[in-house]
């Protein structure tokens, strides 16, 4: 629009016989050029950068942190980031025959390879509460021990015994309850009853069950861990919600517990007994409806969805697959801070709308301002638009020009501090912008042109 306005000038100045020399022109084209904005882009972008790296981020890329400002939903893993993450072991609940001392055995043996505070609670609460002795791998010579993996769901051990292979199993309650039919075994109503209970209370059930040499595998009772919601989480989630942005809590946990834990977090919705192959059929799925998705991961099975995902927050304890999938790499490894960054990133992008908003409104008043006082002369009607009145043509151009440098200086400190972000919905955001930036940017300028031209009307040449 600006250059159509220069070029088209000296034709009509011409036919007016007001034909403007070639300095006037480029003065002109410099003062209605929108620099404002072109020069405060790349200090907008640097500021967004060095809050992030302030809070121990490390961008990939300048499109990540923009990326975080158009964030709709955020995957957010329960364990650390919506809970503290140390969930401890709070007691045995043995079902059917069994006795509380056989299942804390049970507990004991199938944890004693499990190096998660998780695993060293079940260890540490058999040996209070029951009395075991804390063994150690290195006495049960002949035992195999199973690894948890985010597949199986599932762990234990397997031990040479007199009458066969002793099995025991702890995890998620479907796994060991399939495990259990695998070998020949049945679980009641009894069992769903105490997994039921420990997940409407919130917290996780870790079912354990065993099989001995060639007989049926049965379950034995059910490992109640508490895990406690950090406070302040909803608060953050509402805000969230209202800058529209949608959370999904990303869990292992049945659904029960999942939606106990949602409830109580305030998240919009859940994803339970997650797989990594869950985790990326979501974000796929999100980014099908045009959505923008940010996640954390730390594993080399959450590379996949960190690379899917449009903002990918690696931890820097994680793996090397993570942090090469990941488009961010959070160096204190904090899940948490996930929010932080899209909250960095909003301001962002609500800082470059405001100064956009600021320098369009400024280039309106220029129009105003230089226009009428060039062609007053010639169109003596003009002079009703002139209403800052201007000394002259040539004062009208000066002071614009050094409005135009003194605004962008001006600036740099908004833009390099940014806008001050308060969660809210689109189109509160943008009567914000309407009402600061726009309005401010068209009363400014007049304000500004009209002092700078009472200073030039007194240097030489210039008026």
């Amino acid at each position: 629009m600006f250059l159509l306005a220069v070029v088209t000038l000296q034709p009509m100045a011409k036919y007016a016989g007001a034909e403007q020399t070639i300095i006037v022109l480029v003065a002109l084209l410099v003062a209605l050029i929108p620099t404002t904005i072109g020069a405060l882009l790349s200090a907008i972008g640097i500021a967004g950068m060095d809050r992030l790296v302030q809070r121990n981020v490390l961008a990939m890329s300048g499109r990540a942190v923009e990326a975080a400002g158009d964030v709709s939903t955020l995957l957010l893993d329960k364990t650390g980031t919506i809970t503290f993450g140390n969930r401890q072991a709070a007691e045995f609940l043995p079902i059917d025959d069994v006795t509380d001392r056989r299942i804390a055995d049970a507990a004991q043996l199938s944890s004693l390879a499990d190096e998660t505070p998780e695993g060293r609670s079940i260890v540490i609460l058999a040996k209070e509460k029951y009395g075991l002795r804390e063994r150690t791998q290195g006495e049960l010579t002949h035992a195999t021990w199973i690894e948890f993996t985010a597949q199986t769901r599932i762990s234990g051990v397997d031990l040479d015994d007199p009458s066969g292979v002793h099995a025991v199993r702890k995890g998620a309650a479907g796994s060991v309850a399939a495990w259990v039919r695998e070998n020949g075994g049945s679980t009641g109503q009894e069992l769903e009853i105490a997994v039921e209970r420990i997940s409407n209370r919130g917290g996780t059930p870790l079912v354990v069950a065993e099989k001995r040499g060639s007989g049926p595998a049965r379950a034995l009772g059910v490992i109640y861990l508490k895990d406690v919601v950090k406070p302040g989480i909803k608060q953050r989630f509402e805000d969230l919600r209202a800058m529209g942005i949608r959370t999904v809590m990303i869990t292992g946990d049945n659904p029960l517990t999942a939606a106990a834990i949602a409830e109580e977090a305030g998240v919009d919705d859940f994803l339970a007994e997650a797989t990594p192959e869950d985790k990326m059929a979501l974000i796929k799925k999100e980014q099908a409806g045009g959505k923008l998705v940010a996640m954390t991961g730390d594993g080399t099975n959450d590379a996949p969805a960190l690379a899917q995902a449009d903002v990918g927050v690696a931890m820097n304890t994680g793996t090397s697959a993570a942090k090469e999938a990941g488009n961010m790499v959070d160096l204190d490894s904090n899940p948490t801070k996930l929010i932080e960054i899209v909250e960095i990133g909003k301001q962002l992008l609500i800082t470059r709308g405001a100064l956009t908003t600021f320098s369009i409104a400024n280039d309106v008043a220029k129009y105003f301002a230089i226009i009428p006082a060039m062609f007053a002369s010639v169109y003596p009607g003009l002079r009703h638009l002139n209403i800052m009145a201007l000394d002259s043509p040539k004062s009208a151009i000066t002071s614009a020009i050094i409005f135009n440098a003194l605004i962008i200086i001006g600036l740099i400190p908004l833009a390099l501090r940014g806008v001050r972000y308060k969660p809210s919905s689109a189109q509160s955001l943008l009567r914000r912008n309407l009402g600061v930036y726009g309005i401010g940017g068209l009363i400014l300028p007049f304000v500004g042109i009209k002092a700078i031209d009472l200073i030039v009307q007194f240097i030489p040449g210039l008026h």
